[in-house]
């Protein structure tokens, strides 16, 4: 019994923390700055997940939900790049190439939202990606710094989707041990100015 507990407490703290800031592309307050987190790749384009999240990202552009979009993924190697992948998508679906700005090492959801904070200076985001990921993503970038609500994709309950529900059980326990632990990214770097700076055009 108390093993369960114990299992358990890092989605319960999970829940806890983001039930209440998790919201629907209509009704999620507006932000600066949406961050949208990278899903994989199929051919060098963004997988369906990921093309569903930057789906909602360009909806919360076009409706004025947000002014620039931060998207943070993989390109730890020459042949794979998620960041500007995200950003052509993006861009073909009506988002101006200058309110785009890449986050070129979230290699986890921890490692994105400490970037968003330390690196782009991101205080406050909406934040897009699915419905099993969002609470997560939400309670560590609230922990980071970045004052967050999200905006969870619903996708068909398909193979994909049972996945992604089972991976969240054991993805909690690590989400509870980077809150508690605060570990640095696996690359920082220095301080970046694109997300400023987009905003700075959007007030032009």
């Amino acid at each position: 019994m108390a093993g369960c507990v114990l299992a358990l407490a890092p989605a319960t703290w999970m829940h806890a923390v983001a039930d209440s800031r998790v919201r629907t592309t209509a009704d999620v307050p507006a932000q600066e700055v949406a961050v949208v987190f990278g899903a994989g790749l199929w051919e060098g384009r963004p997988t369906p997940y990921l093309a569903h999240r930057l789906d909602a990202a360009a909806e919360l552009y076009r409706t004025g939900k947000v002014k620039v979009v931060l998207v943070t993924g993989d390109n730890s190697r020459a042949d794979y790049d998620e960041p500007d992948a995200m950003r052509g998508y993006l861009s073909e679906r009506g988002v101006p190439d200058d309110r785009i700005v890449s986050d070129y090492a979230g290699f986890d959801t921890w490692d994105s939202c400490v970037r968003a904070k330390e690196i782009f200076g991101v205080d406050r985001a909406v934040l897009v990606t699915q419905g099993f990921h969002i609470r997560r993503a939400v309670a560590l970038c609230r922990s980071a710094g970045v004052d967050s609500y999200g905006v969870g994709v619903s996708e068909p309950h398909d193979a994909t989707w049972y996945y992604g529900g089972v991976r969240e059980m054991f993805a909690a326990g690590k989400a509870a041990l980077d809150v508690v632990f605060e570990p640095d990214p696996r690359y920082l770097g220095d301080r970046e100015a694109g997300v400023t700076e987009a905003l700075a055009a959007a007030e032009d």
